[in-house]
Parts: C-alpha cells; sequence; structure tokens
C-alpha cells in the first residue's frame, strides 16, 4: 500500500504522521499539499493533527474546501481506508465524512498529556487490539469535545462505530467519552488521540503501532469488517 499524507496550511504533526507510517511500520507514503487535485497512485489518506488555516472559523472549518479534500472525499465513498487524528478529524467531522462536530474543550483549556483509553477491536482499524483492551495514548487539543445529537449518538452505537474512548476520565467532556469513531462503512475513522505519536517505547508508549498494524492488515486484503 501507499499513502498520502495530506499538509494543509498549519499542519504541525505531518512529520509524525510520515514517520510512524514510512518509518516504523515500512510503508511507501508521501507528503501531498492542500491544493493537489489527485491522489492516483495512492492507496490510502492520512489526515494529520495541527491547526489548518490557523483554526480560523473553526476547526477543520476552511481546510474541508481544499482542493484536495474532493479527492479524499472520493477515496472514502469508494471504500478506501480515510484516517484523521486530532486536526485531521475535526476535518472530516467538516467535510461531512464522519457525524458530529468537535468543540472546545469543557475547561476551555488546551489539553497535553498520555491518556487511558478503552479500544472496541470491532474495526478495522483495530483488530489487532483486545477487545475493551485499555491503551494509553497521548492527546494534544483544545477542541476535541466531540458532539453529536441523542439520534446520531443512538446510530453509532447501533452501528458499532464508536471505536475508542477515554477511560477514568472524560478529559474534554465528549458526549458518552468518545474519543474515536468511524462511518457506517467502515472505512473512515477519526480520532482525538494520537496513535503516531506512541510508535516505540522511547516515547512512553507503543500502542499506536497495532493501531497502523490493523489498518495495513484490513485494508491491504480488502476487508474494512462491516
Amino acid at each position: 500500500m501507499k499513502f498520502a499524507v495530506i499538509v494543509f496550511p498549519g499542519s504541525n504533526c505531518d512529520a509524525d504522521m510520515l514517520w510512524a507510517i514510512r518509518e516504523v511500520m515500512n510503508v511507501e507514503a508521501d507528503y501531498v499539499r492542500h491544493d493537489e487535485t489527485s491522489l492516483n497512485g495512492y492507496d490510502g489518506v492520512l489526515l494529520p493533527g495541527g491547526f489548518s488555516y490557523g483554526d480560523y472559523l473553526r476547526c477543520g472549518a476552511i481546510a474541508r474546501f481544499s482542493s484536495i479534500m474532493k479527492e479524499v472525499i472520493r477515496f472514502a465513498n469508494e471504500g478506501k481506508p480515510v484516517f484523521g487524528t486530532c486536526n485531521g478529524f475535526q476535518i472530516l467531522t467538516e467535510a461531512g465524512l464522519l457525524p458530529g462536530v468537535l468543540r472546545r474543550n469543557e475547561s476551555l483549556r488546551f489539553i497535553c498529556k498520555t491518556v487511558p483509553l478503552k479500544v472496541n477491536n470491532q474495526s478495522a482499524f483495530t483488530s489487532e487490539y483486545q477487545m475493551d483492551e485499555i491503551i494509553h495514548l497521548p492527546v494534544a487539543h483544545g477542541e476535541g469535545n466531540y458532539f453529536c445529537d441523542e439520534e446520531t449518538l443512538q446510530e453509532l452505537k447501533a452501528n458499532n462505530q464508536i471505536i475508542f474512548t477515554y477511560m477514568h476520565e472524560n478529559i474534554n467532556g465528549s458526549v458518552e467519552s468518545i474519543a474515536g469513531i468511524t462511518n457506517k462503512a467502515g472505512n473512515v475513522m477519526g480520532m482525538m488521540p494520537h496513535p503516531e505519536r506512541a510508535m516505540e517505547a522511547l516515547l512512553g508508549s507503543e500502542d499506536g503501532k497495532r493501531f497502523f498494524a490493523s489498518m495495513l492488515k484490513n485494508f491491504e486484503k480488502g476487508d474494512c469488517l462491516r
């Protein structure tokens, strides 16, 4: 597989993402600028964290209109893997590829720390974990408070789309402590924690490696577990 790491003005985790997939997972990946119009030659898309377009209007609200997003949406509709972390998650909700919105943290403060998460392993992005396993990943966000209406929440539960939840402490006020979700088809994943920053013991955790291992294993064989 070959992945495109999308770079928007204000992205600051693009190097982390490229390093994780290329250097640690030994998979081909390139940077692709926000103003490109083609993803030909790529098999998956990775949207990194950061502050695209300075987070003006809302986080991800301007980035979703970037030229490359038409291709990202095409990828998603074709069932190819699309993953967004932090600002990438925000962009995916703004683009309508994932339901709900990300609001300011309940504390109105930026949060930067490693947190425990409970894993639902019934997804193409988490199949290498154990069901309800507790893992540790870093977060770094000011607007990670996931919100959706009650009807959407019930749909997420009914379709098994809630993949990561915060344990012990709902750090940002997210409904049902949600930290990450997929779309109904199971090929689009968004989460606030950063698996690409937990790839080596030297960084404090290797729990992110199995996230990417799951994605590679399942999408290489064309199985999104839905």
